[in-house]
């Protein structure tokens, strides 16, 4: 059975963009998040295996989602995508769990790479 993921990205473009480097790859995109509160539901309902999570959502930011699973106690595998590479909200992503941080634009074998490393490890 493929890995599952969660792609959490508030543009439809990097959704795709996202979805079909991954699906390429023989990955199984189980789902789509377009803001936090879509993030959370489906990260509960879905379980996946990793999440590709953005900073910059239209509700929140993904360090926010970060910081409600841990007070939930959920712990995921997540990868950060965001345009936003600013040294402080990599490294509180970093204290928060996540695997990897990317930034955007990315290069799709960066995003496979951390990918595979991360559901590996």
């Amino acid at each position: 059975m493929s890995k599952t993921i969660l792609i959490v990205d508030d543009s439809g473009y990097s959704r795709s963009t996202i979805k079909g480097i991954l699906v390429s790859a023989g990955y199984q995109v189980i789902g789509e998040a377009k803001d936090g509160v879509e993030a959370l539901d489906k990260i509960v309902e879905l379980d996946p295996d990793l999440i590709t999570l953005d900073n910059i959502l239209p509700d929140m930011t993904g360090l926010e989602i970060l910081r409600a699973l841990k007070e939930q106690g959920i712990s995921r595998t997540v990868i950060m995508v965001s345009a936003v590479g600013q040294q402080s909200a990599i490294q509180e992503g970093l204290d928060l769990g996540i695997k990897a941080y990317i930034t955007k634009p990315f290069d799709p074998k960066e995003l496979l790479e951390e990918v595979r490393k991360s559901l590996t490890a």
